[in-house]
């Protein structure tokens, strides 16, 4: 018996430690071949300027680090806008992309990249970076200069008619030293003679002039909104208050107007940017899918191995793992893992219930690969059967699910999605006697169904009509928290599906096919054997 359990940990490290046997080709350095080409990322800069107009320049700065604890930082992520127009994936850089093309003596160029110079002391601690050279080399760029270059470049901003930026990197800490974003920042501000613009104020500005429309204004204003208004920058700004004194939809209609008539640099950058990311080029739509395949591996793998004794911690490592296995380099988002009243908080991160017990377990978990992130949400019990009652509002998300993925083809309007969520969780709710009338459906399903899927979970995208090639979520839910107005039978049942699907111009495309959706699979998958089973890890003293 001793050697069979010695031959069955040893088969599990082989089973744990070998890759699976379609594992990622590599280039000759050992890299990933399947990254996106500087092809790609020149085409996406060349769809920009297209939407450009005529003498304008866009200007993208990279993403500032962030400090994780005293002198040790968080892991580095590039800005995803800064990514998708460039591939660049370091720190301390601005990118200029001019619509026309700009004399420069016997030369000329239609880009700028200002990049962190090489630097042997700080590569050896913190790792390779590529220089001038390496992004010329490797990302395809002509004109390329070192960070501390740009204060002395011969540039005139003054003469664009406009100036297309995202929000300017705040909260910059650490020296101005002549390379870094500081400095970039400073000098931008200083060339150009740009406005102190809010940041939050001129994102809610954008979110107002694109997103915002009669039947979501309450909510926008009351779970969104309000908390901010206290702010200065709130209190003075006009169009804002005209929504606080009169969120009505003619007031809304009258805003909106008055943001996208005399739109700033801010809001044209969120215009091109929405319009270009929403809708995924072939390429994209690889990363995508392996990325949602990865996800559902690891959400399979977890109901193979979930027991009641086990803690939200472990069953969030055990999709880590899968996830790393794979080739994903981390997770899009902070992972959920909510068993019992913590599957009723929506974004619920501490994951540190020590036993999931005999109850429901939300998982909201998705891999990262090569930048593009899925978003993946699978319910089930613990101890492998469903009560009666997780069972019923189980089915009744599954069902509307099944009715929103009717409407998810071109030209369909997005809130029309939210708008059968609603009306079929409502029906369901009503029939089970948790609320009496329609209107209460927001009691137990607070969110919206759908949200756009890509470099951002929550990415950047049109919300008119569905169009082709967007990548989209489908995610109702149904929480009833302990001291809900129901029968207690109810209390502290969670459940959301949530699914990652491509728009085609007749029907969907479900990318999470491969992680179990109805009950009845998801029963079957947790009385499957886990690779994880086999193993036995040491006590801790």
């Amino acid at each position: 018996m001793k050697r069979l359990n010695k031959i069955l940990f040893i088969a599990l490290c082989i089973c744990l430690i070998s890759p699976p046997c379609f594992s990622q080709s590599a280039t000759d350095d050992g890299l990933p071949k399947d990254y996106l080409t500087k092809e790609f990322h020149a085409g996406r800069r060349q769809a920009l300027r297209d939407l450009m107009p005529a003498n304008s320049v866009a200007v993208i700065f990279a993403y500032p680090e962030r400090v994780f604890s005293k002198d040790v930082n968080y892991v580095y992520h590039q800005n995803p806008d800064l990514y998708y127009f460039s591939g660049y994936k370091e720190a301390n850089a601005m990118l200029l992309i001019f619509k026309d093309v700009q004399a420069d003596g016997d030369s000329s160029y239609n880009e700028l990249f200002f990049v962190q110079h090489k630097d042997p002391f700080r590569e050896q601690w913190t790792g390779k970076r590529l220089g001038v050279a390496g992004v010329k080399a490797k990302l395809g760029f002509k004109r390329v200069y070192n960070g501390e270059d740009f204060a002395k470049f011969p540039i005139d901003f003054k003469k664009f008619s406009t100036i297309i930026y995202d929000q300017l990197p705040d909260e910059l800490g650490g020296a101005a030293t002549p390379e870094s974003l500081k400095s970039l920042v400073s000098n931008l501000k200083a060339k150009a003679a740009l406005p102190d613009l809010d940041n939050s104020l001129m994102n809610d500005l954008a979110l107002i002039g694109q997103r915002i429309t009669p039947k979501n204004l309450d909510l926008f204003m009351t779970s969104y909104l309000k908390p901010k208004l206290d702010l200065d920058a709130y209190k003075n700004s006009a169009l804002i208050q005209e929504l606080v004194n009169k969120p009505d939809s003619a007031t809304l209609a009258d805003v909106k107007a008055r943001i996208n008539a005399n739109p700033s640099g801010p809001l044209l950058f969120n215009n091109y940017t929405f319009a270009l990311r929403g809708v995924k080029t072939p390429e994209e739509l690889e990363l995508l899918k392996k990325s949602v395949e990865i996800s559902c591996f690891a959400h399979a793998e977890a109901m193979r191995a979930v027991n009641p004794k086990m803690s939200e911690t472990q069953l969030e490592g055990i999709m880590l793992y899968v996830h790393k296995l794979y080739g994903a380099e981390d997770e899009g988002y902070p992972p959920i893992v909510g068993a019992g009243a913590n599957g009723c908080i929506l974004h619920y991160e501490e994951n540190n219930l020590t036993a999931v017990n005999n109850q429901l377990v939300l998982m909201d978990v998705g891999a990262e690969y090569h930048g593009y992130s899925a978003d993946v949400t699978r319910t089930f019990p613990a101890n492998g059967k469903f009560t009666d009652e997780q069972k019923a509002i189980y089915q009744l998300v599954y069902d509307a699910q099944e009715e929103i993925y009717k409407l998810c083809k071109k030209d369909v309007p997005f809130a029309s999605l939210n708008d059968k969520a609603k009306e079929v969780l409502a029906a369901g709710l009503i029939k089970l006697g948790i609320i009496k009338d329609a209107k209460d459906v927001g009691l137990y399903y607070p969110h919206g169904c759908s949200h756009h899927l890509g470099l951002d979970v929550h990415d950047k995208g049109d919300h008119g009509n569905l169009k082709e090639n967007m990548v989209i979520t489908v995610e109702p839910g149904i929480y009833i928290p302990a001291g809900s107005p129901c029968d207690k039978k109810w209390w502290n049942i969670g459940v959301r599906i949530e699914d990652d699907v491509v728009i085609g111009k007749d029907k969907y495309t479900l990318l999470s096919i491969d992680a179990p959706r109805k009950w009845e699979d998801v029963e079957k998958m947790i009385a499957e054997k886990s690779i994880f089973d086999l193993g036995r890890f040491p006590q801790l003293k």
